[in-house]
């Protein structure tokens, strides 16, 4: 799979995922929403209800009471007043109940003011009636209550309340129906809503599931890929190997061969400094025309050179010395690469090292040196390490002495050594304020044979380039950090425990 497919799946899934969120929080917003105006519609249906149930309590309790009123005047008994006052009583209270619920229709606001007064009437004419009975006045009273049905009282009462019935049961059909059509709604968003979540997740399930077979063949691909990279990298590493100890071997047949020439040149080179003196001894005895006398110690003296031979003789001498001086250094040269080939083939050996121990003993090496340049080692606690001893120290060793080399004239040297531990590596720095290095050299100071700044200080460019191979080898890095003047920063980053199969093999 391409990375553009990988980057349109990735996006589709994203999509999906949005799409579903939003139709998940529409759902419930809109759930929430329906639920709550079907609640609303249904309050309003149980409000009509409640409304209809308080016009029959009202009717209910005017009936109580003109039936107390009756049975009061025909019988006159206190237990039929005493029912009469409960029943008048409630009367009004009901009205006003009903009043209370029906304010929220105008018609029934209407309504309730015309029944307050058909039924403050009818009250009155059973209080007129109730009070003639007491007054003796029972054939007044049940004339009155006789024509009762007549009375315009109890008309209105009948009419009003069969309008307000009517409009009440008007109010619940339709309230009703709005209240099952918000509950269709909200069923039906559910549903919708449902089936939509239902159908992004069939979505995203075969989306994920594609994904996942394609990251399964990514991953089949690359192993396959690790299989074949991993055999290159054997295949490579071997011809590495090969070739590495044929270089080696190469340097040290060279440097072995080369050392031959050298001998014999040295060799020749000796024997020309005696025949110098041989030769210009005869040139100054045929050039001189006086006869040799001998000394008080009965030897001859050493004849004196002519003017013009003298020049001659200092050439000679001079060159006598360039080609000392060469042969010094190709030999010193040869003596080095000997070294690194051997150092190459050595074996390394991790063990336990107290680094603060490994380096105070390089500091005492060197405590003459330090001394006469009025350098101060100072080395800090160091976490222990587990690496080949003799590497560190000539390591160590190298980066110290180079420092005290390089220091900038006229100063007091301080060389600080510290070190910390991070995720499983152990890093060294060694700082010093010397002389510096110019940024533009920070690789060329790795490199072998080559040295950068002024070449005021013995050496043959092989130090550092050894050093870097040695950290290399145990499978760890090493960096520089410096300016002109400013003095520099070695960082030497290696395993805390170094197996020994880090690079030692590959190298």
């Amino acid at each position: 799979m391409t990375a553009d497919a990988v980057r349109r799946r990735a996006l589709w899934q994203i999509l999906l995922l949005l799409a579903g969120l939003l139709v998940l929080a529409a759902i419930s917003a809109g759930s929430v929403i329906l639920v709550n105006q079907a609640r609303d519609d249904s309050k309003w249906v149980i409000h009509t209800v409640e409304v209809q149930n308080q016009i029959s309590n009202l009717l209910l309790e005017i009936r109580r009471a003109e039936s107390a009123t009756r049975a009061y005047l025909l019988s006159t008994s206190p237990q039929f007043l005493a029912e009469y006052e409960a029943s008048s009583g409630a009367i009004m209270p009901a009205v006003d109940r009903l009043v209370v619920l029906a304010n929220d229709n105008p018609a029934q606001v209407i309504n309730t003011a015309k029944l307050r007064v058909a039924v403050a009437q009818r009250l009155s004419e059973f209080a007129t009636g109730i009070d003639r009975t007491k007054n003796n006045d029972v054939q007044s009273s049940v004339d009155i209550l006789r024509r009762g049905d007549a009375n315009q009282a109890v008309q209105d009462i009948a009419n009003i309340t069969q309008a307000m019935r009517a409009e009440e049961g008007r109010l619940f059909v339709e309230r009703t129906r709005t209240a099952d059509q918000s509950q269709q709604w909200a069923s039906s968003v559910t549903v919708a809503g449902s089936g939509l979540v239902v159908l992004l997740a069939a979505l995203s399930i075969f989306l994920v599931r594609q994904s996942s077979n394609a990251r399964d063949e990514a991953e089949a691909r690359l192993r396959d890929s690790n299989i074949d990279l991993e055999a290159a990298v054997e295949e490579r590493t071997a011809d590495l190997r090969e070739a590495n100890e044929e270089l080696q071997r190469f340097s040290y047949i060279v440097s072995h061969d080369l050392r031959s020439p050298l001998v014999n040149i040295m060799g020749f080179t000796s024997e020309l400094e005696e025949l110098r003196g041989d030769i210009f001894k005869r040139i100054a005895t045929l050039a001189n025309a006086e006869p040799v006398v001998p000394d008080t110690s009965g030897e001859l003296p050493e004849p004196a050179l002519p003017e013009q031979d003298k020049q001659l003789s200092a050439d000679f001498t001079e060159a006598l010395d360039f080609i000392k001086s060469s042969i010094g250094k190709m030999d010193r040269l040869i003596s080095a690469i000997l070294n690194l080939t051997r150092e190459g083939r050595r074996e390394f050996k991790p063990v336990k090292i107290e680094t603060r121990e490994l380096i105070e003993s390089i500091a005492a090496t060197v405590a003459h040196q330090a001394a006469e340049s009025e350098t101060q080692i100072r080395i800090e606690p160091l976490p222990g390490i587990e690496s080949d001893r003799l590497a560190m120290e000539q390591i160590f060793g190298n980066l110290i002495d180079n420092a005290l080399k390089y220091l900038k004239p006229g100063v007091p040297g301080d060389i600080l050594v510290k070190g910390r531990s991070k995720m499983g590596f152990v890093i060294f720095e060694v700082i010093d304020n010397g002389r510096g290095i110019d940024p533009k050299d920070h690789q060329r100071i790795f490199d072998l044979f080559r040295r950068a700044g002024t070449q005021d200080q013995p050496g043959q460019g092989i130090g550092l380039a050894h050093v870097r191979a040695l950290v290399r080898r145990m499978g760890g890095t090493m960096s520089v950090s410096s300016e002109l003047g400013n003095g520099s920063n070695f960082t030497v980053t290696l395993p805390a425990r170094w197996t020994g199969h880090n690079r030692d093999k590959q190298t």
